[in-house]
């Protein structure tokens, strides 16, 4: 009988733990899920046939393994334009022999990325530049402050850098750090900048600067430059996307995991691992209806929150682990789903479409009289997002804490408090409002905060736990995207295999420049 690895989770670092394994043969995975379904935060939720995608997942990575993963199990499209994005592999794609897509659209998108900033009722670029339209939405004023505190924050930079807030004003400039960033931020974490760790900084937007955002401009006016792999994915012009949302990406994943051999349990909430002597010996699961259900362990990868995976320990945690551990911050993530006859005409959203739908992604909303972060545009990553082509489906997405007034209003309240926003900052008309739904995810967003400071102490005894490996976002508590996840899953599978108990490459996934992420703009 093959030894056992416990996945838990089922999103992207615990499927790509999961395949890894089935391809090898020599372990046995067994995945457990708390939902009734795959993908995480990666997965696609349905409402009356139109697709919400949770954050929005751009799929793009520096990481050629990642690329190539991805592209094995779902093709690019026949009847898409040749990707510029650097890949070294053979393009396959769908139909490219004849044949036609598959009835259920198995097949990837080459998407062009545009995503803008909405403040004082206009959109400026993202990344900023300085080009004719930012100046002149910026107004001489504005710009003289932002030119001059950009120069004093070369010559006079914060040290140490110990904030996120120092962090920003050290490449921005404090104007264009109160701007652009500051609020944003702020709606994101409910937290000061000034209260948030340098670290967050340097994990989403390391390597992006005024600098390298004008030099990007200027290639891009004078054509040059587009052989080279784009290094800082803030800049990415490209990117591939399911034509059915990214739990489609995830659903393939897990259909190839249970045909190879491996175990996949939905509805297993766990709630107890058994440990002695620095190893995990069984896992524990609570079904919805209560039944318990125990599963031997070899091995543990383990995506779920660490706060809930310390609390669940048998026998307890040390008492000074455990108050780290429950006291980790998170934040909240609440998507609504509106559906609109069209939206209102704006001449800076560059639409050319009768409904005056922009040609965005998503959209930053920087005005600071609405709560609303961002808006997703579900029609601009695929059409195949929205049950009727007439049809504008959008996804507002408001940051919050579980239990707070924002969480505790319910569907109805929620949908015509979205709906007033858009309306109150310009973008729709109440009366073109067709229908909307609501989707609550909790622990969307490991903070940087408070109780993190003192990470480093229950990380190292975690990793004391020789056959448990802590991978991915929540798995982490790290703001990794699902290709960070993914290599994470990835080296934790390698480390097993080779019967390693080193983990430090695993931790080294999101920090080390060969898989940075430059960006503060994809999930």
């Amino acid at each position: 009988m093959k030894p056992t690895v416990i996945i838990i989770g089922a999103g992207p670092a615990g499927l790509t733990a999961a395949l890894e394994l089935v391809r090898d043969g020599r372990l046995q995975p067994v995945v457990l899920e708390a939902a009734d379904s795959v993908g995480g935060l990666s997965r696609t939720v349905e409402y009356k046939g139109n697709r919400m995608d949770i954050g929005g997942h751009r799929f793009f990575s520096k990481s050629d393994w990642v690329m190539n993963w991805w592209r094995d199990i779902l093709p690019i499209a026949a009847d898409q334009p040749e990707p510029l994005i650097a890949y070294r592999g053979k393009q396959r794609k769908v139909g490219a022999d004849g044949t036609a897509i598959p009835p259920d659209g198995r097949a990837l998108l080459v998407r062009q990325r545009l995503s803008r900033i909405y403040f004082l009722g206009r959109y400026f670029d993202y990344p900023i530049t300085l080009n004719a339209a930012t100046l002149k939405n910026l107004g001489p004023l504005r710009l003289a402050h932002i030119g001059t505190s950009y120069l004093k924050a070369m010559l006079l930079p914060r040290k140490p850098e110990r904030t996120l807030e120092d962090f920003l004003v050290n490449r921005f400039g404090a104007e264009l750090y109160r701007t652009f960033f500051k609020d944003y931020t702020e709606k994101v974490w409910g937290v000061p900048c000034a209260e948030i760790e340098a670290a967050w900084g340097a994990q989403r937007i390391k390597g992006l600067s005024v600098i390298k955002a004008l030099r990007h401009a200027l290639v891009n006016r004078l054509g040059i430059g587009h052989d080279e792999p784009a290094r800082n994915t803030s800049l990415i012009e490209q990117f591939l996307y399911p034509r059915l949302g990214p739990g489609q990406m995830w659903q393939e994943v897990a259909r190839r995991v249970v045909a190879g051999g491996g175990e996949l349990h939905f509805g297993q909430r766990v709630s107890g691992l058994t440990h002695a002597q620095g190893r995990i010996s069984a896992v524990t699961t609570a079904a919805s209806n209560g039944q318990m259900r125990g599963f031997a362990a070899d091995h543990v990868i383990s995506t779920m929150p660490i706060k809930d995976l310390v609390a669940g320990l048998v026998p307890p945690a040390p008492p000074e682990i455990a108050a780290i551990a429950a006291a980790l911050p998170y934040r909240d993530f609440i998507t609504v789903g509106l559906l609109l006859r069209k939206m209102r005409h704006n001449p800076q959203a560059n639409s050319e479409r009768a409904d005056n739908m922009p040609p965005d992604n998503w959209i930053y909303i920087q005005e600071r009289e609405v709560r609303i972060g961002r808006l997703q545009i579900f029609n601009n990553w695929s059409a195949d997002l929205v049950a009727e082509p007439d049809r504008v489906w959008l996804g507002l997405e408001y940051f919050c804490a579980e239990g707070d007034e924002l969480w505790r209003l319910d569907d109805k309240e929620m949908i015509a408090f979205a709906a007033s926003e858009l309306e109150k900052i310009g973008m729709i008309d109440r009366a073109d409002l067709l229908d909307g739904t609501v989707l609550r995810v909790p622990k969307t967003y490991p903070g940087y905060f408070g109780a993190y400071a003192d990470f480093p102490r229950l990380r190292a005894w975690l990793d004391g736990m020789e056959n448990l490996f802590l991978v991915g976002r929540n798995g982490m508590h790290r703001y990794n995207n699902q290709d960070h996840s993914m290599l994470t899953a990835k080296l934790a599978v390698e480390a097993i295999l080779a019967g390693s108990r080193d983990k430090e490459a695993i931790w080294a996934v999101n920090i080390d420049d060969d898989y940075h992420e430059d960006s503060a703009d994809r999930r």
